[in-house]
């Protein structure tokens, strides 16, 4: 039952009736649904004013789903439709030409009845399961049948995945589950109160808790990875109350679409139940009943105690193994206690006597440790299971554990525990460490390759995927690493590698090298190299590759910069010198132009001395054009001169053309 009912369907009879629009009106203002089978309804609406409706309905009353249904009659009115109806008893009659509101008055009175009925009938069978529950408590001495059975029949009347009962320790820190609906040989299994808050928030409080919606509520914080896997929607956890305290909790999973929560008036009914449960456990006195004190377990402990003195023949050689050696009775409650599992456990074997091994052990997870003698009570043998105990000191140890029936047929268990706390830590080291160099080697920004002796490559990191372009599961999938160099150089470096004259026998020092990439270029590296021994024994051998790609670019790029700073540098050292020699040239040519000029205007063409004046005057011009080229050189351009010699290509120096 959901607090949340669905509206209950109503179906119209015939089909095809005319009435179905006023009915579809009728029912949204009753709250009501209109469906098309009598197996989706609740109720339904006869109409007999049609010709095929009597028909109709002798059909759907042939039929269980019919037959099941409160009628409402829509009729003609005059005495001769309401004969009819004596037969039918139907739950509300209404006559032909009737308002939309009656007939929705008169659907949802048929509906309330219909609820009405359906909570005295819950109520009925709530009350019924409580008298066979009270009266199974008062007569049955199978007191673990009986507490199976009550969960089993609690999960069957609410419609919930589980039902379990679940007593408490007396100190509160542990608790066993000694019933469950969905496991009828379940005996006596402890859990962790930790994985279990609901239970722990009843057993502290005393009063019920309900949690509607596992998946989001506050209180289950912590596990709610664990409850969202087991699909657990609702939760509900009944205290049991006995002799004033709360020794147990009744406890409700409702899971896989059955629910989604648990409704006021099912709560007051598992109040009841837990109360009976309670007085049930108090009055026969089933707390020491749980914790293995019937005459049944008395008798399976008696027998497994004289199984173990049957081995007294083994004691000796018990007392003398390393590993610790404890016999179990069927509630895995300790008989006996080697001295070597005394010593790991800080116990002894007096101390350990009749008590329960998650007592003596005290696992951090108590659920693996059952679950290994559980599968030993069934006569399956398990061995090294790693589990981390606390000591009475308080020191946590992980012990392996193995355990095995005594003797087939027997439910007497033997267990057998070593202490691997260091092997564990330095597993745990090494695997540490091996992670860390894994991360160191991957986040190298050289490549770094290793192949064994046959030249299979055995490790390739992220450097060595973007140098040589291949992937490291192709590279580690059987790849040579010769494909890696040119022919020849692999053969060449681990001869180099085995001499001592390039860096000591087994190294190679930094030498520069071209490898091959995969689309078949030669990548320029610097490289170094080294074999891997082991004892002696040479097992791999070891590349590391820088790229020089980039360094060498750069290089080229710093040799063009210096050359075109060196001609930067002779260019301006010419032009310095241009202007310099064109500014001391121009007085002197000045002076020399200016008396040429003079002397020819003294002297008349036919003197002799005329031509020669004229001569130094145009050869002072050609100077002056010659020295005003000097003034605006910008740059260094040679011509060729006398065969190899070059010299200053004064046009092109001097012009601002590019």
């Amino acid at each position: 039952m959901s607090s949340h009912e669905p509206s209950l369907g109503v179906v119209l009879v015939p089909a095809a009736s005319a009435a179905r629009e006023p009915l579809a009106r009728a029912a949204a203002q009753a709250g009501l649904r209109v469906v098309e089978t009598p197996e989706q309804a609740t109720l339904g609406l006869v109409d007999l004013t049609t010709p095929e409706g009597a028909s109709a309905l002798s059909t759907l009353l042939a039929t269980p789903a019919g037959a099941r249904l409160s009628l409402v009659a829509l009729v003609e009115p005059g005495e001769a439709s309401f004969t009819f109806l004596e037969t039918l008893k139907p739950a509300e009659v209404m006559s032909a030409g009737g308002l939309p509101h009656e007939l929705a008055w008169r659907l949802r009175r048929v509906a309330e009845r219909h609820r009405e009925r359906q909570e005295l009938m819950r109520r009925q069978q709530d009350l019924s399961l409580l008298v066979e529950l009270t009266a199974d408590y008062a007569e049955s001495f199978d007191v673990e049948a009986l507490l199976h059975d009550v969960t089993r029949r609690l999960a069957d009347r609410l419609g919930v995945s589980r039902a379990a009962l679940v007593m408490l320790d007396k100190n509160g820190e542990g608790a066993r589950v000694v019933a469950a609906s969905d496991a009828p040989n379940l005996e006596d299994m402890r859990i962790d109160l930790d994985r279990y808050p609901e239970v722990r928030e009843a057993g502290r409080t005393g009063k019920p808790v309900v949690v509607e919606d596992a998946s989001h509520h506050p209180l289950l914080e912590g596990v709610q990875n664990e409850v969202a896997a087991r699909g657990i929607q609702a939760l509900a956890a009944l205290p049991l109350h006995i002799r004033g305290e709360v020794r147990g909790v009744l406890l409700l999973r409702a899971s896989g679409g059955s629910r989604r929560t648990f409704a006021p008036d099912e709560i007051d009914f598992l109040n009841t139940v837990a109360h009976a449960t309670a007085v049930a456990l108090r009055n026969a006195s089933l707390l020491l009943t749980v914790r293995g004190q019937t005459e049944r377990e008395m008798s399976a402990r008696i027998a497994a105690e004289a199984k173990a003195a049957s081995l007294e023949t083994y004691h000796l050689f018990f007392a003398n193994v390393r590993e610790g050696v404890a016999i179990l009775d069927d509630k895995a409650c300790v008989l006996s206690l080697n001295p070597a599992g005394e010593a790991i456990l800080a116990t002894p074997s007096e101390s350990a006597y009749g008590r329960h091994l998650v007592d003596v052990t005290q696992p951090l997870d108590e659920s693996v440790l059952m679950e290994l003698v559980t599968a030993a009570r069934r006569g399956e043998s398990r061995s090294d299971v790693d589990l981390m105990v606390r000591a009475p000191n308080g020191q946590r140890l992980t012990l392996s554990f193995s355990a095995a029936p005594l003797e087939d047929g027997r439910r007497a268990i033997i267990l057998s525990f070593r202490d691997v706390t260091q092997a564990r830590q330095l597993a745990d080291e090494l695997r540490h460490t091996k992670d860390f160099l894994e991360r160191l080697i991957d986040s190298s920004v050289d490549a770094i390759v290793a192949a064994d002796m046959q030249g299979r490559i055995i490790l390739f990191n992220k450097g060595a995927e973007a140098l040589f372009g291949y992937g490291a599961p192709q590279a580690l999938s059987g790849m040579h690493v010769n494909q890696l160099y040119p022919n020849g150089v692999a053969q060449r470096i681990m001869t180099q590698l085995r001499s001592p004259e390039y860096g000591g026998r087994g190294r190679l020092s930094v030498c520069r090298q071209d490898v091959v990439n995969r689309t078949g270029h030669l990548v320029p590296v610097n490289m170094t190299a080294s074999i891997v021994y082991e004892g002696g024994r040479e097992v791999a051998s070891v590349g590391i590759f820088t790229d020089l790609r980039d360094r060498m670019e750069l290089e080229r790029k710093l040799s063009d910069v210096e050359t075109r700073l060196e001609e930067s540098e002779k260019n301006a050292v010419i032009v310095a010198l241009a202007g310099t020699a064109a500014h001391e040239l121009n007085q002197p040519l000045t002076s020399v132009m200016g008396y040429a000029e003079l002397l020819k205007r003294r002297l008349k063409e036919e003197d002799t001395s005329y031509k020669p004046v004229d001569i130094i005057y145009r050869e002072a011009e050609r100077m002056a054009e010659i020295v005003r080229k000097i003034g605006r050189i910008t740059r260094y351009e040679t011509k060729a001169y006398m065969g190899s010699q070059q010299i200053l290509d004064l046009d092109k120096a001097s012009s601002h053309d590019d």
